[in-house]
């Protein structure tokens, strides 16, 4: 397996998010983080996604030959996330030089002069003509210039920032579901507070680990006789009803388009890891295909409209 950071520019945002994942999912790539920025450029689509690396000549063939990207870059995905390719860079203002230094002037030399012996065949200038050659060299001389306006700097938009991950906090898991039983399916409040209590990079990982644990207390409490279903109607029968209890769900084939996810409220911060566990739980305990693969092609988060898990086997 191979993790790769796709950078992408693009015209326009609707639509974007979701058809790029289906191009990653037909390449079978999975989507880990994403993120989408307005820039003066355009539209930054940066996306960490894992997958076989025998794929990735075919997917950086595919992405160059889409309509949507006007540049894509793909990249070997690091610790230390890579500020995007395109984005716009800040100029520092525009500082003048300074004026030039005056000239000295000519009427010194002149007087100067004047007190000197005079040579015979030298001439001594009148006042009146010491005077308005003064002052015509005056007018000649170069005035300061007045300073130029410093252009406006470009707003740079923020740079692709995602915490080192880290393994899900158990404990804390354990805490925000120890009354389960009684609270489900309000269990919205629980989620949102394990949210805040769990280290940065820990939070994808827990979330990820509460839907796991809550998608296996929901089969053996209300699905342990719709066993043995093929994936598309485990889906229809079984996973859409059961994420109805908790959210606003409607299902499209085999994707589910999450509405006003209260766990992707915040920016950049998608709590979609925790439908993802759910899912692959009681999915993979009622299809005979076993564990499906959960890929989140958009989230609201990231600035989609709204949250979309495609399933698959």
């Amino acid at each position: 397996m191979i993790e790769l950071e796709i950078q992408g520019l693009s015209g326009s945002r609707e639509g974007l998010v979701v058809e790029i994942g289906r191009v990653l999912l037909a390449h079978g790539f999975v989507l880990q983080r994403q993120r989408l920025v307005h820039d003066p450029h355009g539209w930054l689509l940066t996306m960490v996604v894992r997958g076989s690396r025998w794929g990735r000549r075919k997917l950086e063939a595919a992405l160059d030959a889409s309509d949507r990207f006007v540049s894509v870059k793909v990249f070997r995905a690091g610790e230390a996330p890579q500020p995007h390719f395109a984005t716009s860079r800040a100029h520092e203002p525009y500082v003048p030089p300074p004026a030039p230094a005056p000239a000295p002037v000519a009427a010194e030399s002149v007087v100067a002069k004047a007190v000197d012996p005079v040579a015979p065949d030298e001439v001594v200038p009148a006042p009146e003509a010491i005077e308005s050659t003064e002052s015509a060299f005056e007018f000649i001389l170069p005035r300061a210039q007045a300073p130029v306006a410093a252009p406006v700097p470009v707003e740079v938009p923020p740079v692709f920032d995602e915490p080192f991950p880290l393994e899900a906090d158990e404990a804390a898991v354990a805490a925000a579901l120890s009354s389960l039983a009684h609270d489900y399916p309000r269990i919205v409040p629980r989620l949102l507070t394990l949210q805040e209590a769990v280290a940065a990079g820990a939070r994808e990982s827990s979330l990820a680990l509460a839907g796991r644990n809550v998608g296996r207390w929901v089969f053996e409490q209300m699905h342990t006789l719709d066993g043995g279903q093929r994936l598309d109607d485990a889906i229809g029968q079984v996973g859409a009803p059961a994420l109805r209890a908790l959210v606003e769900v409607e299902q499209q084939g085999a994707q589910l388009h999450i509405r006003d996810s209260p766990l992707c409220a915040q920016q950049g911060r998608s709590g979609c890891s925790f439908f993802g566990g759910f899912l692959e739980e009681l999915l993979g305990a009622t299809a005979t295909s076993g564990v499906p693969s959960i890929f989140p092609v958009c989230c609201r988060s990231y600035g989609a409209d709204e949250c979309v898990l495609a399933i698959s086997d």
